[in-house]
């Protein structure tokens, strides 16, 4: 499998500020990878890098091609979902959508398809302007899509919508990955991110202070290694998750006394704080 992305000794500063220092990636056409970290991190700013916008040092590939000479032929293959992307908030749902069809070339059937994809095919008459914000949030995503990139880029895409959107969101992105998007979030929710990305990096100052697999991760980081039992009566029951444990976790569970078990791994929040010594917010 080919990578989409290629980051190599990948620097960025701002004046005398550094904001991203010798980050070096690689990320598989197909996969979706989580970049974590609190704001302020870099999270935008390679983005940024990622789609052409800002210069760097080091080394940054998209589809093989130089991020500095990234031209029509790449961007056609991208789709972003920003928190700087506008809305042309007098028009309509469809409207907005039909702009972007004659942008790229896209037949406007497909705008009855996307909008039945995110969930908006029964206010597409509506104004922008008009719309909630998980509303609005659906659009961006319908617009970013619409076109079949192969790469998609996701900057904070879920934050301050209410659950069920934020689940519906989810389902759509996995479905464009089963059919092999790219994708590419940036967010500070850890729990977003371990369930949905397959790989991610914890940024903090500038630097990937870990990579992996989320499970991984918490798995490396659990320095308790403790089982705990809660019981039916409400007693709480911990102990160390060795061989020599299992006689009394069998005598519960021979008993019925077990309401619930679990093992003691961190979270990928825990894991980050243990890392940086601070947290995502």
């Amino acid at each position: 499998m080919s990578n989409c992305i290629v980051l190599e000794s990948l620097s960025k500063s701002f004046g005398s500020k550094d904001v991203l220092n010798e980050i070096r990636l690689q990320i598989p056409e197909g996969e979706f990878f989580g970049l974590l970290g609190p704001s302020g991190a870099g999270k935008t700013t390679l983005i940024k890098i990622l789609t052409g916008q800002i210069g760097y040092q080091g080394t940054a590939k998209v589809f093989n091609e130089h991020c500095k000479d990234i031209g029509r032929e790449i961007y056609s293959k991208v789709g972003m979902v920003l928190d700087n992307c506008g809305i042309y908030e007098r028009l309509s749902c469809y409207d907005n959508l039909l702009l972007f069809c004659k942008l790229y070339s896209v037949p406007k059937s497909e705008i009855k398809v996307i909008l039945d994809k995110v969930g908006l095919n029964k206010v597409g008459k509506m104004p922008a302007g008009r719309m909630s914000k998980g509303q609005k949030q659906r659009l961006l995503l319908a617009r970013a899509v619409l076109h079949k990139p192969k790469l998609l880029f996701l900057d904070e895409p879920t934050s301050g919508l209410d659950p069920m959107t934020v689940e519906e969101i989810h389902n759509y992105l996995l479905e464009l990955k089963r059919h092999g998007t790219t994708i590419f979030l940036t967010t500070h929710n850890m729990t977003e991110a371990y369930q949905m990305c397959d790989k991610i990096a914890l940024l903090n100052e500038g630097y990937i202070v870990e990579y992996g697999e989320p499970e991984e991760i918490c798995r490396k980081y659990n320095t308790e290694n403790m089982i705990t039992i809660l019981c039916k009566d409400g007693k709480e029951l911990v102990v160390p998750n060795r061989p020599d444990s299992a006689a009394t976790i069998s005598s519960c569970f021979e008993a019925n006394k077990v309401e619930t078990i679990h093992s003691s791994e961190p979270n990928l929040e825990t894991v980050f704080k243990q890392l940086t010594g601070r947290g995502l917010l």
